[in-house]
C-alpha cells in the first residue's frame, strides 16, 4: 500500500492485514498503556477543509502513541488549488513531512495529492469516500462477532460517500450490502456498476423498504440525512427521509443479535432515535473509539513499513 484513498484500491489481503495491525497495537494499547514509538521522528501533515472532530483527534492521538507528530494544516493556511495548486502543496509537503492526511470536499484533490506526493497520502474524508470510517466500522463488526465473511449490512439513509467505501468494504469482506434509501437519494446506477467493476465480489441489494432491509440485518448502519455542504436542502431531506429513522419501531424487525452503527455526529431524532444509539445494541461509541485504532494500523503500515 502506498496510498489509501478509496477502500476498492486495495485488495481484501492488504486491508486484512491493515485490520491485523489495527487490533496488534489496539491490545498493545490497552495492555501495556503504550504502542512502540515505530512512527519516532516522523511527522504527518493533516489538511481539513472540513470540520471534524474524530478524524483530527483520532490522527493526531495515533501519531502521538506511535511515537510521531501530527502537524495540523487549516484550509486557510493551504487554500487546495485557492492559494497554491494541489500539486505544489503535494510536492512541498512530500519535502518536510513524512505523509499527509487530508479531510477535503472534492475528491479529485486527494487523488491529485497522491498524484504528486512521494509520501503515503491518506483520505480523512471526501464528498465521494470515506474509507478511514470503513476501516473502524469493520473493525468493530470484527470485535462484536468475531468474522466478517458472511455477515449481512444494511445501510438505512443517504447513499453517501459513507455508504459507498461500506458498501466497498462489505465487497472485499464476502459480506452482503443492503441499501435502503428514498427514491433518488440511493446510489446511482453508474456508481453501483463501477463499485461492481471494481469490487465484483460484492452482494448488492438495493431494497425501498427499510423494515425489509433490517430483517436479514447483522449490522444496521444509518448516518445523517443533511451532510456538509447540504444544508440549504435540510428542510426538503427531512421530508423525503420520513420513514427511515432507525428507532425502537424499526429494530423490532430485525435480527435480535444486530447491532447499529453510525459514523457520528449523530442528529437524534432524526436519523437514528436516542433510545437506540444510547441503547444496549449500539456499537455506536466503540465504533467511534475504533477510529483511533484503525488510524493506527493505517499508520503503522504506510508510513513505518509494518
Amino acid at each position: 500500500m502506498k496510498h489509501f484513498i478509496s477502500i476498492a484500491d486495495h485488495q481484501t489481503e492488504d486491508l486484512r492485514h491493515v485490520l491485523d495491525v489495527a487490533r496488534r497495537l489496539k491490545k498493545q494499547h490497552k495492555t501495556t498503556g503504550r504502542n512502540d514509538p515505530v512512527l519516532a521522528g516522523k511527522t504527518l501533515a493533516m489538511i481539513f477543509e472540513k470540520p471534524s472532530l474524530r478524524t483530527r483527534v483520532s490522527f493526531s492521538v495515533a501519531m502521538t502513541h506511535l511515537g510521531g507528530n501530527g502537524l495540523l494544516l487549516r484550509d486557510e493556511e493551504v487554500g487546495l488549488d485557492t492559494r497554491e495548486p494541489v500539486a505544489d502543496v503535494a510536492r512541498v509537503l512530500s519535502g518536510m513531512c513524512d505523509g499527509i492526511m487530508a479531510r477535503t470536499f472534492a475528491h479529485d484533490k486527494l487523488e491529485r495529492l497522491a498524484r504528486h506526493a512521494t509520501v503515503p497520502v491518506i483520505n480523512g474524508l471526501t464528498d465521494h469516500d470515506h474509507p478511514c470510517q470503513v476501516m473502524a466500522d469493520l473493525m468493530t463488526i470484527e470485535e462484536h462477532f468475531g468474522d466478517l465473511e458472511g455477515k449481512t449490512v444494511a445501510f438505512i439513509g443517504d447513499g453517501n460517500n459513507v455508504a459507498r467505501s461500506l458498501a466497498e468494504g462489505c465487497g472485499r469482506f464476502e459480506m452482503r450490502f443492503i441499501l435502503s434509501s428514498p427514491g433518488g437519494y440511493e446510489l446511482p446506477g453508474e456508481a453501483v456498476d463501477r463499485i461492481m467493476e471494481r469490487v465484483p465480489e460484492l452482494d448488492f441489494v438495493l431494497e425501498r423498504d427499510p423494515i425489509e432491509a433490517v430483517r436479514s440485518a447483522d449490522v444496521i448502519v444509518t448516518d445523517t440525512w443533511v451532510s456538509m455542504g447540504q444544508e440549504a436542502q435540510k428542510a426538503q431531506r427531512l421530508k423525503d427521509f420520513h420513514g427511515f429513522i432507525v428507532n425502537e419501531q424499526l429494530m423490532a424487525h430485525a435480527p435480535k443479535h444486530a447491532m447499529v452503527l453510525h459514523c457520528l455526529p449523530a442528529y437524534r431524532g432524526y436519523e437514528i432515535s436516542e433510545g437506540v444509539i444510547d441503547g444496549p445494541r449500539s456499537l455506536v461509541f466503540q465504533e467511534a473509539e475504533n477510529r483511533l485504532h484503525a488510524q493506527k494500523g493505517l499508520l503503522g503500515v504506510l508510513m513505518a513499513g509494518m
